[in-house]
């Protein structure tokens, strides 16, 4: 059984080989999402641990950015890569002008809900090559909205990704997925985190609330648990790598 991460570098080891297994199962629209706030500023050093995972069988893999400014960084950073890099494109710019024949493999970065439209054209220009997205944030509700359209984009799109790698602290308990396992959800005691619950499809909203209180004994009134669709005030400016490093290792401890 796959154990919850140590730190950063452990947690996209794992995503790594949730990755390869996920591709080897033949799925092939998968995302990768550590849901911790303010996680893409680190997009770049991220996907430079990530990109060997999808290299190693020499699959001509071409690299998206969600804007030009952040693609021009990486092909300044990185020197003598052997995949193409290139921006996901705009609607006065699409996206069909940077998928050639000769691309296997995609990977796009830290796409937002901004880039939603580009990221599906990505996708169904992909056809049966993979597409895999690195810490999106496809659904903010303020951009994609709420209403008939947004949940078309759910049903025609956002609900054909896989999630092979997802990690998000829920407060006293974390939400965990790591392919091919199911989804589970860890909870706190006593500073160890224990197992308390696995099924085979995302847990959502009262589903995550329900399997918290018959595992703790607290009711949702008693506002003890944040459940995985609790929206929080954004925390105070921090050095966000120390952040992530803390959370993770406090998953540990």
């Amino acid at each position: 059984m796959t154990k919850l991460p140590n730190d950063i570098d452990e947690a996209i080891a794992q995503a790594m080989e949730a990755t390869k297994a996920a591709l080897q199962d033949g799925y092939t629209r998968l995302q990768i999402e550590i849901v911790i706030p303010e996680i893409e500023l680190q997009a770049q050093s991220l996907a430079k641990q990530f990109i060997p995972a999808l290299l190693e069988t020499d699959t001509q893999l071409k690299v998206f950015f969600p804007d030009t400014g952040a693609a021009a960084l990486a092909k300044r950073d990185w020197q003598d890569v052997t995949f193409k890099i290139e921006d996901i494109g705009t609607s006065r710019s699409p996206v069909d002008s940077r998928v050639e024949p000769e691309d296997q493999c995609f990977l796009l970065i830290a796409p937002s809900a901004v880039e939603v439209a580009q990221a599906e054209k990505l996708s169904n220009l992909a056809g049966d090559r993979p597409v895999v997205m690195l810490i999106p944030k496809l659904e903010d509700v303020s951009i994609v909205g709420i209403g008939y359209a947004a949940r078309q984009l759910r049903e025609r799109f956002i609900k054909t990704i896989e999630s092979c790698y997802y990690i998000r602290s829920l407060g006293e308990a974390t939400l965990y997925r790591c392919y091919p396992s199911p989804w589970q959800i860890w909870l706190e005691e006593n500073g160890q985190y224990k197992l308390i619950a696995e099924q085979p499809e995302k847990p959502v909203g009262d589903q995550v609330d329900i399997i918290l209180a018959e595992a703790t004994g607290i009711t949702k009134t008693d506002n003890s648990i944040l459940s995985s669709e609790t929206i929080t005030a954004p925390p105070k400016p921090k050095k966000i790598l120390a952040e992530i490093q803390k959370f993770l290792r406090a998953l540990s401890n």
